[in-house]
């Protein structure tokens, strides 16, 4: 198998469902943004919806993505320190998958967990509590493991879901300004005109019902992310362990169900939303898969 490069696995197909649940809530933001084109441009909504969707093309930029989408995420580049050992792992994991170093952006995201994740096209994060507690060995695993999500296509998915929910997040929190301004205008209108307090209660349940509806689409996309991603998460250890870097792989894991047991998910909210499958669960299958190839 040709580590190196970019094959689709099924995940990368379940990976749409989040894609085509979000679609209906996108197409009625676009159709919003649209009305004032309409009005002083004549654009069709056709066209208008098909620029707005191939504009997010630019997000699998290298570029974009380090100057745009980093910060986006809440990621930052890598200190002095934490580039050199990000660099050292990096060098490993591309060597053996015949890749350019430079063909991935690193970032680094401010957390006390033991992760990292993949988006776009070329972004790798990894936690900077990881690159301080993780050994040279581990840190290459969890590189593996996200490189071979952008192998199996997983991150094209997410990016293109992540696009399209701008749009819906900007409509759904301009709806409930707007709410809580119709709000405070009716209460000092009401008194003095009595006939704003309904047309007032009118706008501010169209607002608040246009939010909510944005909001559910946006909640059931995240959801069924979630759900795919558990698929993605096992696939993409499959891959890591063929590309060599099982070993590496599994002391990471281990590392994180140390701390999954310690530091166990407080709410059942926490539990029904996590996008990762339990880490003894990931580990048992890389034992498994160790095992059967003998390394």
């Amino acid at each position: 198998m040709n580590t190196g490069r970019r094959r689709a696995d099924f995940s990368a197909v379940t990976a749409l469902a989040p894609v085509v649940a979000l679609l209906p809530v996108w197409l009625v933001a676009i159709a919003i943004y649209w009305i004032p084109f309409r009005i002083y441009g004549d654009v069709s909504y056709p066209l208008f919806a098909l620029c707005c969707m191939l504009f997010g093309v630019v997000l699998f930029s290298r570029p974009v993505q380090r100057l745009v989408f980093v910060r986006l995420l809440d990621a930052r580049v890598p200190a002095a320190s934490e580039k050199e050992q990000l660099n050292a792992a990096w060098k490993v994991v591309a060597q053996a998958n015949h890749l350019p170093t430079s063909r991935f952006v690193l970032a680094v995201v401010e957390s006390e967990d033991v992760n990292a994740f993949a988006c776009g096209g070329h972004l790798l994060v990894v936690s900077s509590f990881a690159i301080e507690h993780l050994t040279h060995d581990e840190l290459c695993g969890v590189l593996a493991h996200e490189l071979s999500h952008h192998m199996g296509g997983h991150t094209v998915a997410l990016t293109i879901s992540q696009w399209m929910s701008l749009p819906i997040m900007l409509l759904a929190q301009a709806g409930l300004a707007l709410r809580t301004f119709n709000n405070t205008a009716t209460a000092m209108l009401a008194e003095r005109y009595p006939s704003v307090r309904l047309f007032g209660k009118i706008i501010s349940v169209v607002l608040i019902s246009l939010s909510r509806v944005l909001l559910t689409g946006l909640i059931v996309s995240h959801v069924l992310s979630n759900a795919v991603g558990k698929s993605a998460e096992y696939h993409a250890d499959e891959r890591a362990f063929k590309m060599g870097f099982g070993r590496e792989l599994l002391h990471a894991l281990r590392r994180v169900e140390s701390r999954e047991i310690s530091q166990p998910q407080s709410t059942p909210i926490g539990l029904t939303t996590m996008s990762h499958p339990p880490a003894r669960t990931r580990i048992a299958r890389l034992e498994a898969m160790s095992t059967r190839g003998g390394r």
